[in-house]
């Protein structure tokens, strides 16, 4: 196993990321699936070469250390098309991915809900269409057309693009409903509107950690890269007495493949629908600065173009969180990453700053609130509960016929509460 970091590549932001953070962050993922690294390499490039990615030299060097390991997969760290990707295999006597084939190994293995399993599918299908020159000379073979006069056929290689592209639309087709079928929920929610707050964030920067710390939930949370990647949600309470939905999504990375994005789209939509966008940041991280512009960039291209899933406001909804601070020496010790005084840093590990945390989600929920007062009859018990059910009751005053409350509610509560009492 060799992962192969040119240097210098640029990240998402346009910045530079250090190589050998790169590189980390690659062996990272090469071992979260039990790959054994037995050789790692930075190899810094000048030009990106049409054939092998890397010079003349550096693919010597790189196949002379893959013969004296014995490796039988080596990882490129960075994209390579068909042809880098034969030809590499050529040189190396190897099996050889690139950081794409990586990510997508990972998501194939940890996908565990039917959702995940087609989503999977379908990134790794448009994948390997357009690697199919890849293939042994069998697709070159020819087999005979149908009517009278004959003719060439199709090869082998357009009869697995032809099986490829019709497994897609069948995946397509699927996933759509799993959209429908998720929309039905999110309307079913709507019916009983509780908030809700999505986590995103940069895979391994802990989400997984804080969901549990937050809900009490027994998501599985792991120091690796795409620990999880199935959605999960929880109810939990806040300080004010409010109940809301917590949402945990699949982790970012960098150079995330765009099959994934693309495939990961009803996956992403809970962000969409959410009323608080929570982005968790491993503030102890070299890379935070990075990495939170790799989260943006994916967020701002969902609120672009014609099939943007995003609203332009989304950014006003983000309330970032900078996690693991337990790493740096507890919260105190935490810098002031994002330049907002709004920041809240925390340890989901420890449990140190989760306070400070929900009182800023209260707060934020209660900003759009409408402040109102009613008089319930004694006898209307049902009502009353509602009322706390729903919303947060500010003042109580019991009378002989009524019973006076004032409660802060949302727009649409008030308005359900106000035409049920009509």
């Amino acid at each position: 196993m060799r992962p192969v970091g040119p240097g210098g590549m640029p990240a998402i932001d346009g910045g530079q990321r250090a190589a050998e953070a790169r590189l980390a962050e690659a062996v990272g993922l090469a071992a979260s699936i039990g790959v054994t690294i037995v050789h790692q390499a930075i190899f810094p490039l000048r030009e990106r070469r049409p054939s092998t990615l890397l010079g003349d030299g550096q693919v010597q060097a790189a196949g002379q250390a893959i013969a004296d390991q014995r490796v039988g997969l080596a990882v490129v760290d960075a994209a390579l098309t068909p042809v880098q990707q034969r030809n590499l295999e050529r040189e190396w006597r190897c099996k050889v991915i690139d950081r794409t084939g990586l990510i997508l190994e990972i998501f194939g293995e940890r996908a565990r809900t039917r959702e995940g399993a087609l989503q999977v599918e379908l990134a790794h299908l448009d994948y390997q269409r357009t690697r199919l020159v890849r293939s042994w000379t069998h697709l070159e073979r020819q087999r005979g057309g149908f009517g009278f006069l004959g003719g060439p056929g199709e090869s082998q290689i357009e009869i697995d693009r032809r099986l490829i592209g019709e497994r897609m639309v069948k995946l397509k087709k699927e996933l759509e409903q799993v959209r429908r079928t998720r929309g039905l929920h999110r309307r079913a929610r709507e019916r009983v509107p509780y908030p809700v707050i999505a986590l995103v964030g940069y895979t391994n920067a802990g989400k997984s950690t804080l969901f549990n710390a937050l809900t009490g939930a027994g998501v599985y949370a792991q120091d690796q890269l795409f620990a999880t990647l199935d959605p999960t949600m929880r109810g939990i309470r806040l300080p004010s007495g409010r109940r809301a939905i917590l949402s945990d999504t699949v982790g970012f990375i960098s150079d995330l493949p765009t099959q994934l994005v693309e495939a990961f789209r009803a996956t992403l939509e809970e962000v969409a629908a959410a009323d608080i966008i929570l982005h968790v940041r491993d503030a102890a991280h070299p890379d935070t600065a990075a990495q939170r512009a790799d989260v943006l960039g994916v967020l701002h291209e969902m609120a672009g173009g014609p099939h943007a899933t995003l609203d332009e406001g989304w950014e006003e909804r983000v309330v970032e969180v900078l996690n693991k601070a337990d790493l740096l020496g507890g919260v105190g010790a935490v810098p002031d990453l994002a330049g907002d005084a709004g920041v809240i840093a925390v340890s989901a590990l420890t449990g140190e700053g989760l306070d400070a945390l929900r009182d800023a989600l209260d707060a934020r929920l209660s900003a759009g609130m409408e402040t109102v007062d009613y008089a319930i009859p004694a006898s209307d018990g049902a009502r009353l509960a509602w009322l706390y059910r729903h919303g947060e009751v500010l003042e109580r005053n019991d009378g002989d016929v009524d019973v006076r409350v004032t409660v802060r509610l949302s727009p649409a509560d008030r308005a359900r509460f106000e035409q049920t009492s009509a």
